[in-house]
């Protein structure tokens, strides 16, 4: 069994560690080591693939590939050269180093990074060329290496995912101040959305959000449809993999519920068809060009949504309005309706006038930026 880690923004670590549960890769009688960057579990080669296949809100999941003491360079390379390196690597392949060195003798990164990359070379006959790790450039990334000293002890973990494990392949094209789809995932479990009941985003963007909901209710794994890191490795189960693909093809879901996708800019309405017939649920998802005050949906359900909140998208405007107008839409036209959505404000979210709880937070973009939800409130007239 291997030590795995999925790494995550801070905030989401607790649905993380939900998901992997459901998966079987995590005990539910187990308390989850969780920190501030992830969440800590063990399997084998079927783990690492079934996390990376299955995770919402992961950004990616390492392999932890050794662990020892060393407070000298001589040390580093002797127990480094020791690992297994060619199940992961072939002689020659580029590696993308990331050291961090915290209270340890050996403080110099660039120094244990060349230790490191020697000690790969002692290992494999060949001195690895040593790149830059692009996670936003075209193509596969080279292999990443994550190196971290800490008080003298060095662990060293070996990136599974390759890009970020937001980039399921299906958005090719973004509005605004688009939401990473890790994130909108993780909004929606925050939610407590059933995947049964109606889901309305008014401000969906280029429809992260909606879409995000949709392959959730098909049971349709997001990484079905892009490469890992993993299949470059030396020891790749091409046949294992397909099994995975194969047993989530025989899981969809047939029946979806209603999920209604609108925004007020129509050049943002396009773009989310379009990323929504890339990723396979173009049909699951009802979108309409309109301003949050036409929202009428029927039923009950569960409005879900990423407003403008100032950071990116409208700065140094009063957005008070906006979110006043939101509140007054929901309590008028979604009465008994659940709501979540995010926001950098305090203030903002007050001035939907909405009784909220806004003690859970994410990161995203680098800021802290909030989660609130509840219930909108039933009228007299209403009950």
């Amino acid at each position: 069994m291997d030590k795995l880690f999925a790494v995550t923004a801070p905030g989401v670590q607790a649905f993380t560690a939900a998901e992997l549960t459901e998966l079987g890769l995590l005990s539910p009688t187990v308390h989850a080591a969780r920190s501030p960057g992830g969440v800590a579990f063990t399997g084998g080669l079927e783990a690492v693939y079934r996390a990376n296949l299955w995770l919402r809100t992961a950004n990616r999941v390492l392999v932890r590939f050794g662990e020892f003491y060393a407070a000298a360079f001589s040390k580093l390379r002797k127990d480094t050269s020791r690992l297994p390196w060619e199940h992961y690597l072939v002689p020659g392949q580029p590696v993308a180093l990331r050291v961090t060195c915290r209270k340890s003798r050996l403080y110099h990164s660039t120094a244990v990074a060349e230790r490191v990359a020697a000690a790969i070379g002692d290992r494999l006959g060949e001195l690895p060329p040593q790149v830059k790790f692009d996670q936003d450039a075209a193509g596969d990334p080279p292999q990443l290496v994550i190196v971290r000293l800490h008080h003298d002890r060095c662990t060293i973990s070996l990136d599974s995912s390759g890009a970020l494990l937001h980039r399921r392949g299906y958005r090719l094209g973004t509005a605004k101040a688009p939401l990473r789809e890790t994130l909108a995932a993780g909004v929606l479990l925050a939610s407590g959305w059933d995947c049964v009941s109606p889901m309305v985003d008014p401000f969906c963007g280029s429809g992260t959000i909606p879409i995000e909901a949709a392959l959730m209710a098909s049971n349709i794994p997001p990484g079905c449809k892009r490469r890992f890191a993993f299949m470059s490795w030396p020891g790749f189960d091409a046949s294992l993999w397909g099994s995975l693909l194969d047993e989530a093809d025989g899981q969809r879901a047939a029946d979806l519920p209603r999920i209604y996708a609108s925004d007020r800019d129509a050049g943002a309405i396009e773009i989310a068809r379009a990323n929504a017939a890339r990723s396979g649920v173009g049909d699951a998802v009802e979108f309409a060009c309109q301003s949050v005050s036409a929202l009428s949906p029927a039923g009950t359900g569960w409005v879900v949504t990423n407003p403008p909140y100032g950071m990116r998208v409208s700065v140094n405007k009063d957005l008070r309005n906006l979110y006043a107008q939101f509140g007054n839409v929901l309590r008028r036209q979604c009465p008994g309706w659940q709501v979540a959505f995010m926001s950098s404000s305090f203030q903002l979210i007050g001035s939907t006038g909405l009784d909220v709880d806004s003690s859970l937070s994410f990161q995203s973009g680098g800021s802290t930026v909030k989660i609130a939800r509840g219930a909108v409130p039933v009228s007299d007239g209403d009950s």
